[in-house]
């Protein structure tokens, strides 16, 4: 029988058979509460969420545990056996990838280990002792394509399809690039199951698959409260457990400047919460893209001006604006000073710099919330205004400033992502910029306005998780479509996906992580899945598993309800 989102049928054999999933065995302890209504009163999501009264309990879905769900599943009831001592995940005949493939050769490491627990492989075991007949030895991986991408960088256009087929006499994963394969071995270890002695198996399955949407973002935000290394790799870790493929990396902002740049290294040295330890070492940056890249993760770092840029002129003199208060400087600054040729002599060498530490075609150049106040009580500012014939308007002077800061890194030979307040203050924008899509008023409409403008755009409006609630807001994310605009097909292509946005006033290293998954994990369902899988009631079934799969692997993620793990997260 055939699985699909288009068509999701089973058979009573397989529900009975999944019925012996790693997790799911358990009963979880539940019961019913009174859910409270909140009033969510941020400016991405005016709306009340409630939760009906009700009592969960996780049932086996006819899925399992994958998350989230392939595009096409067919899943028997035969069953084959796995041990640590004789199964390996090895490169097929025919790939286009062989031992020199290191990416691929870590991902076979890492989902072995994922799989058996870091149990390790004996070799001399498995050559003397007898395989049993209903046993998998072997996962081969065939990347079908000529060039493997082995030591490229993933794109917005990179192909991350695969096919999936486990049965007699090995296991095969088929993809044309080695993006897909790390979809693939995601997607395996999450069809192994354990027994109440241990012993793992996993079932004939038969799977195809690819993402619906090709940008599945996480926005962090390491200005607010500095964000160790570890819990940046940690986060980048569950990302490729839930198949999101952007790191968005709100790197700096008005609190601080941890980003140590090589041609400016007084921007961190003066505004940095501290020089020494709450920076981001070239060596930091570049270990933060390679484990991406591993992981099949584009790094997309953002440098959001010019507002939002205090901690930037602590080590820049002259970049911010004078503030007045009436003839004279209050002593306090505004957004970046559009007037003055130094600040864009400063942007070109930094952007410059910018475009060669971080591979992805594109930037992130923010430009939202401008405040105008500092502009409108600086006289050189008025004075300039009056030259350029801009009236008493200043989002023409924001433009101004955006319009020649695009030009900057035009000459970079970088794309560049923007809020929607610059496309919405009719900045002249490049044919292929990106619009990010964040205000909750009016979300759909505006949608409508910049696909139909031709722009290529990105929803993060109902996904911003640093709104928290009582009761499982997961549902509230998962619900979301984000072509639920009106607008042609040919708009709604347009769509290139989202991003699930932590921003990080009330969030540090303490509890981030919790804080994102599995919540995370609902918008990674949405953006990868076909339109048509909706069904929250499975949803659950499966999150809930896939939630304890990740606390089995060292990831605090928080409960979905009242329940528990078979191995519980051990703290730190």
């Amino acid at each position: 029988m055939l699985l699909s989102a288009q068509g999701l049928v089973t058979s009573a054999s397989s529900i009975n058979m999944m019925i012996n999933l790693r997790f799911a065995v358990l009963l979880l302890a539940v019961s019913s509460c009174r859910g409270l209504q909140h009033n969510n009163n941020n400016n991405n999501n005016n709306n009340v969420y409630e939760e009906e009264e009700v009592e969960h309990s996780v049932q086996a879905s006819k899925y399992g545990s994958l998350w989230p769900l392939p595009q096409k599943v067919q899943i028997s009831e035969v069953s084959f056996k796995l041990t640590s001592n004789s199964f390996k995940i090895v490169d097929a005949k025919q790939s286009s990838a062989g031992p020199s493939c290191s990416l691929l050769q870590d991902a076979y490491r890492r989902y072995y280990e994922y799989v058996f627990g870091g149990a390790k492989r004996q070799s001399g075991q498995s050559k003397t002792r007898r395989t049993d007949p209903s046993e998998l030895t072997e996962l081969q991986v065939w990347i079908t394509s000529p060039e493997a991408e082995c030591d490229a960088y993933p794109s917005v256009s990179s192909d991350e399809s695969y096919e999936l087929l486990v049965d007699q006499p090995f296991a095969v994963l088929k993809a044309p690039k080695v993006w897909g394969a790390l979809h693939g071995l995601e997607t395996f270890s999450q069809l192994v199951y354990e027994d109440e002695y241990g012993a793992k198996s996993i079932n004939s399955t038969t799977i195809s698959d690819f993402p619906r949407f090709a940008h599945r973002g996480i926005l962090l935000d390491s200005s607010r409260h500095f964000l160790p290394i570890k819990v940046i790799l940690a986060n980048l870790e569950t990302m490729a457990m839930n198949k999101f493929n952007v790191f968005h990396w709100h790197i700096v902002d008005d609190q601080s400047f941890p980003y140590l740049s090589r041609t400016f290294p007084q921007l961190s040295q003066q505004g940095s919460y501290h020089p020494y330890t709450h920076v981001y070492t070239p060596a930091d940056v570049k270990m933060v893209i390679e484990f991406a890249r591993l992981r099949g993760i584009r790094v997309i770092p953002e440098f959001d001006t010019p507002g939002h840029t205090q901690s930037w002129g602590k080590g820049q003199p002259d970049l911010l604006t004078p503030c007045y208060s009436g003839s004279k400087p209050s002593g306090s600054f505004g957004p970046v000073n559009p007037i003055l040729n130094t600040t864009y002599d400063f942007m070109k060498q930094f952007f410059s710099e910018i475009s060669t530490v971080f591979p992805d075609a594109y930037v992130h150049l923010g430009g939202d919330e401008v405040d105008f106040t500092c502009w409108k009580s600086n006289p050189d500012i008025q004075k300039f205004m009056d030259q350029q014939g801009f009236e008493q308007d200043y989002s023409k002077l924001e433009s101004f400033y955006i319009q020649r800061l695009l030009d900057i890194v035009t000459t970079t030979k970088k794309g560049y992502m923007i809020w929607q307040e610059v496309f919405d203050n009719g900045v002249k924008l490049k044919s292929d910029t990106v619009v990010h899509v964040w205000m909750g008023s009016a979300t759909n409409e505006e949608m409508r306005k910049v696909t139909a403008a031709g722009f290529t755009t990105i929803l993060s409006a109902p996904w911003y998780l640093d709104y928290i609630s009582y009761a499982q807001d997961w549902q509230k994310y998962y619900k979301v479509e984000p072509l639920n605009f009106d607008g042609t097909e040919q708009q709604k292509k347009l769509v290139i996906g989202g991003e699930a946005c932590l921003w990080g006033e009330y969030v540090d290293a303490t509890n981030l992580t919790p804080r994102l998954w599995p919540r995370a994990s609902a918008v990674a369902e949405r953006l990868w899945s076909a339109q048509s899988v909706t069904d929250i009631g499975d949803a659950f079934n499966r999150l809930s598993v896939h939630r304890c799969r990740m606390v089995e692997r060292g990831i605090p993620a928080e409960p979905l309800f009242s329940s528990y793990c078979p191995r519980e997260y051990k703290g730190i």
